[in-house]
């Protein structure tokens, strides 16, 4: 029997081993809990999801601020890795993390392509504030 993360790491899988230099991913839920992860470990994969999902959640607050709409994906560059963050479904980031043999164009293409082939059966909600307790 197929389960949705088996499902989920088949796209990864399909769509992801295509980039040069590709070095892993992480599905994230936009509060930082990591969904599935590909070619990382569980600990190393619950850290990147943690710190990136405050990364997507400052460039969207940025972009509510500016009217600058959908935030479709942000790059980082370091000495030695990219990251590439982009959108994914209602409520969900995919985080995509490479070496520096990856082609700019074809790390930021694939993702996004990765993320709508996801978005369109995965959302994660966002969690619903609780009602605040009436005053006494």
């Amino acid at each position: 029997m197929t389960t949705t993360n088996d499902m989920i790491y088949s796209v990864l899988d399909n769509n992801l081993s295509r980039i040069a230099g590709i070095e892993g991913a992480v599905l994230l839920s936009n509060d930082g809990i990591m969904l599935s992860a590909y070619l990382l470990d569980r600990a190393q994969a619950e850290r990147i999801a943690a710190a990136s999902s405050g990364i997507a959640a400052t460039m969207r607050a940025i972009s509510r601020d500016v009217d600058g709409g959908r935030v479709i994906r942000q790059l980082v560059e370091m000495d030695e890795r990219y990251l590439c963050l982009v959108g994914c479904g209602e409520g969900s980031t995919l985080v995509v993390v490479t070496n520096r043999k990856a082609r700019l164009g074809e790390l930021g293409g694939e993702a996004v392509r990765t993320a709508q082939a996801l978005g369109e059966w995965l959302g994660t909600p966002g969690r619903a504030q609780q009602p605040s307790p009436p005053a006494p």
